[in-house]
């Protein structure tokens, strides 16, 4: 090694240590771990130690502190923001009711998920949650008409990931219509990750037309249907019937349907996967 080389190295470790000195206390971390969600959505353990020049060890007690707070999300390898790169109000908002619901269903159905898996995920909250909850070392595709999930999965720079244009519905979030369906009905898919707006005992709804085609084409491309829905879907009512229990092949939700439903959805063979969320006693 010579003089030159060996004069940037230690200019680099003393820069390190200088830049980790900012970051000696735990809210000084925090803050900036706030700051880096804020940027990208989401930042992996790896990445904060070395940004902040801490372990391993101490940066894991930050983000449970930060998780117990509301802050963030901790997922598998690392942290992401709450709802990510949202902004559109009406999202965040359908996002934040039953919260603790859609994480236990999220992490819940992404078992379901193999590595390399090539899936779809619908626009919705619910769907939105199992994006955040793909595990770092996910390297299939996913295939999604929904904005805020493309959106995460770009920062995050997990798998590849195939956006369906067409026509842009703010309220969801999301691209629908004819060139949408179009655009879908070349490809193929293991799974779809199905969202609802509510569940009855004769199938699952959405709140517009407009959107049912869509999620049509996706049920059509995929091998295997998974509804997501929670609790409150099946207290809830949307005016338009999307399918009906013989399309989902499996439910994952975080309580038992009443019992009207489970008697149909055990009609039609509808596999029931029941999410433990936090602070919700089992029935």
């Amino acid at each position: 090694m010579n003089e030159g080389t060996a004069s940037r190295e230690r200019a680099e470790v003393q820069r390190v240590e200088q830049e980790a000195m900012r970051y000696d206390s735990a809210p000084a971390r925090r803050q900036m771990i706030m700051e880096a969600l804020r940027e990208s959505g989401f930042v992996s353990v790896t990445d904060l130690t070395r940004r902040l020049g801490v372990s391993d060890m101490t940066i894991r007690r930050d983000l449970r502190k930060l998780e117990q707070q509301g802050e963030v999300r901790v997922v598998h390898g690392g942290v992401s923001a709450l709802h990510g790169p949202l902004h559109n109000p009406a999202f965040v908002s359908r996002a934040n009711m039953d919260a603790s619901a859609k994480r236990a269903i999220a992490e819940t159905a992404r078992t379901l998920v193999a590595p390399t898996d090539t899936i779809a995920i619908d626009a919705g909250t619910t769907a939105y949650a199992l994006a955040q909850a793909l595990p770092e070392d996910f390297r299939g595709t996913v295939v999604s008409h929904s904005i805020p999930v493309i959106q995460l999965l770009l920062n995050r720079g997990i798998g590849r990931v195939v956006g369906l244009g067409g026509e842009l519905l703010v309220e969801s979030q999301a691209f629908a219509g004819q060139m949408t369906v179009e655009a879908a009905s070349g490809l193929r898919v293991r799974t779809l990750f199905l969202g609802a707006a509510a569940v009855d005992r004769r199938g699952v709804y959405v709140a517009t037309d407009t959107e049912r085609p869509t999620k049509l084409a996706l049920m059509d491309i995929a091998d295997e249907v998974v509804l997501l829905a929670d609790h409150a879907k099946f207290a809830t009512s949307a005016p338009v019937l999307l399918c009906s229990h013989e399309r989902v092949d499996t439910l994952v939700t975080d309580a038992p349907p009443p019992p009207a439903i489970a008697q149909h959805l055990g009609k039609t063979g509808t596999a029931v996967v029941i999410a433990q969320a936090a602070g919700r006693k089992k029935a």
